[in-house]
């Protein structure tokens, strides 16, 4: 089992840049496959970008690609979230997700099993 804690979120500026960090504790986190999340209020839970056990095997939704950067550091347990040239709609809270243990995952909520307590992202206008 894993625990999961984000930080990074706060408020900045249409086109501006956060950095979201999510630590991980218990297991082996190197095994898990990794994703986050966003959502805002009365909305689903969108899919935003996933890393697999390979820290080079990345997918990103279609609007952030090339806006926002998915990595991880095994070494200290922590996935990361560099998001750039940020929208007013992606205010939201945002939220970092694990798979079971060398598992494929996808867009899917369903394909992850353990999720942190999120970390609010506001764009202003």
């Amino acid at each position: 089992q894993v625990q999961l804690v984000e930080t990074g979120g706060g408020l900045v500026q249409t086109g501006g840049s956060l950095r979201l960090s999510c630590e991980a504790s218990g297991d082996t986190f190197s095994t898990y496959p990794m994703a986050w999340f966003r959502q805002v209020p009365g909305k689903d839970r969108e899919f935003v970008s996933l890393i697999t056990t390979r820290i080079d095997d990345t997918y990103y939704q279609e609007a952030v690609k090339g806006r926002f950067t998915i990595s991880r550091d095994n070494a200290k347990n922590l996935l990361f979230l560099q998001m750039n040239s940020l929208k007013p709609e992606e205010t939201a809270a945002y939220y970092c997700a694990a798979g079971r243990p060398f598992s494929r995952v996808g867009i899917r909520q369903d394909d992850y099993v353990y999720w942190g307590q999120g970390t609010q992202v506001t764009v202003s206008s």
